[in-house]
């Protein structure tokens, strides 16, 4: 494939050299100096976009990608206020589209073992959950989009509960979500559910950015020759 990368942070340099170990060839690469290079024209000359960049950007390129109908994968939280525009242009004008809050093939696997052992619990609520998320301190938003699909996934199993929050304080309606900010800290989220009488937690830790490139290049792969809104779950087929 030829591959357009959006954002040329640590994730897209980290994109750019797996992508290349891996056989892809990249065409552009937009970092803050070349924005004038992020046009239609130049994009339509790939297979696909990547798009890791910041919240106030992401809607903008997004949507120049849709200008030149060319398949993106976008990584960046943060900005969903307007992910049903996305959606609704995405669906009527048959574009298509990755659209994940983390990449990593490891944190998928926890969402769908989040969701399950939410079902389960929705039957003993003497069981408290509780999320903590652990980043670099050059993460910009908080709590991070990860932690908050943990607790949309909460939230859709067990009925008791209305609402998260970005707080360490146990509430009885709400998910208390703490963000933890911290040097060299690529990403750690760990769901807890406390009894009385006994603790039982889920945790994922990434060891470095090449695990959610490898994801975003998956899912590059697998979005190519597609048309259609797409998550991580039908890339891994988790669904």
């Amino acid at each position: 494939m030829k591959i357009a990368i959006i954002g040329y942070g640590k994730m897209g340099k980290m994109i750019e050299e797996t992508a290349i170990d891996i056989g892809h060839q990249i065409g552009l690469v937009i970092d803050i100096e070349n924005m004038g290079d992020l046009t239609p024209q130049n994009l339509s000359k790939h297979d696909v976009a990547i798009e890791f960049t910041t919240p106030e950007a992401a809607f903008d390129n997004i949507s120049l990608c849709f200008d030149a109908h060319i398949p993106v994968v976008s990584g960046t939280t943060g900005w969903l206020q307007k992910f049903e525009q996305v959606r609704e242009r995405c669906l009527k004008e048959n574009q298509a589209l990755v659209y994940a809050s983390n990449f990593s093939i490891g944190v998928n696997i926890l969402f769908a073992l989040n969701r399950y052992l939410a079902r389960i619990m929705d039957s003993y609520n003497q069981y408290k959950p509780a999320i903590e998320e652990i980043h670099h301190t050059r993460k910009l938003d908080a709590p991070s989009g990860t932690a908050i699909s943990l607790s949309q996934g909460i939230l859709k199993e067990i009925t008791r509960y209305d609402d998260w929050k970005l707080t360490d304080k146990p509430n009885a309606r709400t998910i208390p979500v703490k963000a933890i900010r911290a040097d060299n800290i690529p990403g750690i989220h760990e769901i807890t559910y406390e009894s009385d009488f006994d603790t039982l937690s889920i945790k994922h830790s990434a060891k470095g950015r090449k695990g959610f490139a490898i994801g975003a290049l998956l899912a590059a792969e697998f979005i190519s020759d597609k048309k259609g809104l797409y998550s991580m779950e039908e890339v891994l087929n988790l669904t």
